[in-house]
């Protein structure tokens, strides 16, 4: 498998095995799920006039947030999604039994689970037809499937995902604690940019100044002494011009400016020891802060799989959807890295972070390694 379909592979992040497992056996939890779900509330509502119906409802919309509760480990184990755990409302078990079934029925979460449960059981059958097919058609397994649980994994995590104000709350601390850290990656960048300034061009510009004072005092009297020392300090001059030039490539490369992310980005493949493919679609031109987050990012990380990985070749793809960017870089090394604290790939997290941006790493053992930063152009 080449780097170009391995970066196009790993998008949906799902594995066609455990993919095709998911909608075979969930064929059969669907039609238990629908049949009692249905049977429940039909025999529940006829029979609520002589009270019997009640308790029936009770149990049923019990079925339904345990199920509902199934379902979220259920696609978090087979389709790799994150569906986090429901937050229901609280129930007071010392209440009546009208009272707690009034609580559950209250709970949004339970009518989200009825509605992603419905939703399953039609859904379910063309998964099944779908999987059963694939067994047989190889092709079909490979490039199909993935897709089809990504896009169920995203209708469960809109379904049985948090709530909207839920949401906001996770949004809201996410976007603290990423300008916390934006601000520690810019007063990191800050001293570095004035540690290089004075251990480079500052003391330079020092040896410049020391050579020309002791030019002066060989003026009348030492003319060779005189060459020499100009000739030092005008060597001295050069480097501190060349390091000085050297930082502020580092803060924005002139290139990026001048002719944007596929020049900045082809320039960076060519200075890397292993063979970079690169692959670039941002129209239109995203801000000046993306452009440069997302050119840092790509050099920091083939610096890192140079170093690190063991990798022969890596490919490198930008592209653009309505109000994102999107940077996706793939190496065929050894795999195993992880975001670690202090580690390079959470220093590029926190660069990320400084725009709202998101970095996720596959890397199982063996490789292929995918590194993905989700950089929004509003903020």
């Amino acid at each position: 498998m080449t780097i170009e379909q391995s970066a196009v592979l790993v998008q949906p992040r799902t594995r066609p095995a455990k993919t095709i497992g998911f909608m075979v056996l969930s064929f059969v939890l669907r039609i238990v799920q629908f049949v009692l779900i249905v049977v429940g509330v039909s025999v529940g509502l006829s029979t609520v006039v002589i009270w019997i119906g009640i308790p029936i409802l009770l149990g049923t919309t019990s079925m339904v947030r345990a199920f509902g509760n199934l379902e979220r480990r259920w696609v978090r184990r087979m389709l790799d999604t994150p569906v986090p755990d429901a937050e229901r409302l609280p129930v007071d078990d010392s209440a009546g039994l009208l009272r707690r079934w009034q609580a559950r029925l209250t709970d949004p979460s339970t009518w989200r689970d009825l509605v992603y449960l419905m939703i399953s059981f039609p859904l379910g059958i063309a998964e099944f037809a779908v999987g059963i097919a694939s067994i047989v058609l190889l092709p079909l397994a490979m490039f199909v499937v993935p897709w089809i649980g990504w896009a169920h994994g995203q209708l469960a995590l809109t379904l049985l995902g948090p709530g909207r104000t839920k949401s906001l709350e996770v949004k809201a601390e996410r976007l603290q604690a990423s300008r916390a850290r934006g601000v520690d990656a810019a007063e990191a960048e800050r001293r570095r940019i004035e540690r290089d300034l004075h251990d480079g061009a500052q003391q330079r510009l020092v040896a410049v100044a020391m050579s020309l004072g002791r030019a002066k005092t060989k003026l009348d009297n030492d003319p060779e002494a005189l060459r020499a020392l100009i000739d030092e300090a005008h060597l001295d001059a050069k480097l501190a011009v060349s390091e000085l030039r050297d930082l502020a490539r580092g803060i924005y490369p002139a290139v990026l400016g001048d002719r944007g992310l596929d020049a900045a980005l082809s320039a960076q493949a060519a200075k890397s020891p292993i063979h970079v493919d690169v692959e670039v679609n941002v129209e239109p031109r995203p801000p000046a802060a993306v452009e440069t987050t997302a050119y840092f990012i790509v050099g920091e990380t083939l610096t890192n799989i140079a170093k690190h990985a063991g990798a022969t070749e890596a490919g490198v793809r930008v592209w653009r959807t309505d109000d994102h960017v999107v940077v996706e870089i793939v190496d065929n090394g050894h795999g195993g890295a992880e975001i670690r604290p202090g580690g390079g790939l959470a220093g590029l997290a926190d660069r990320a972070a400084t725009i709202d941006g998101v970095i996720t790493v596959v890397s199982p053992a063996g490789g292929p390694t995918v590194i993905r930063a989700d950089l929004p152009c509003t903020w």
